[in-house]
């Protein structure tokens, strides 16, 4: 089955000191060797770079290069697709914030619920519990 992974599962593999690391780093290992397709979406690969490599907020930040080049090792995989807006996608994004109100913080995760939609994604992996107010996302924990 196909599925899409948020951005907090890739920044606690590239972590070591979040006391996520390990479970996560296991489990995108794993999804490296499936053969199910992965879907990344260019929002979630922005956020990687941004935060990864920030030192305000990872203790020891990535190198851009380092960054860039764990990005490159997932898009490059036989079995992972990036999913982009088209035409037609905001019609998806005006239905999923009428039924979900979006504003504020929630916009970005609002985004990508909408991206998954509008391709046909229903399985997300994530560690963050807003993503279970969009119904029409089967939302799943690697990390519990």
């Amino acid at each position: 089955m196909s599925y899409s992974l948020d951005v907090n599962i890739l920044l606690y593999s590239s972590d070591a000191s979040s006391p996520f690391h390990a479970k996560a780093t296991r489990f995108l290992q794993a999804c490296m060797r499936r053969r199910d397709v992965f879907y990344l979406t260019w929002p979630t690969i922005m956020s990687y770079l941004r935060i990864a490599t920030h030192p305000s907020i990872f203790d020891e930040p990535l190198r851009p290069e380092e960054a860039m080049a764990n990005v490159e090792t997932l898009l490059d995989l036989p079995h992972s697709r990036c999913l982009s807006e088209e035409d037609g996608f905001w019609d998806t994004w005006r239905a999923t914030a009428a039924e979900t109100p979006v504003r504020g913080n929630l916009v970005p995760d609002a985004h990508l619920a909408a991206l998954l939609r509008f391709h046909g994604v229903r399985r997300l992996y994530t560690h963050d519990r807003d993503y279970r107010r969009f119904d029409f996302l089967e939302v799943l924990d690697p990390l519990a």
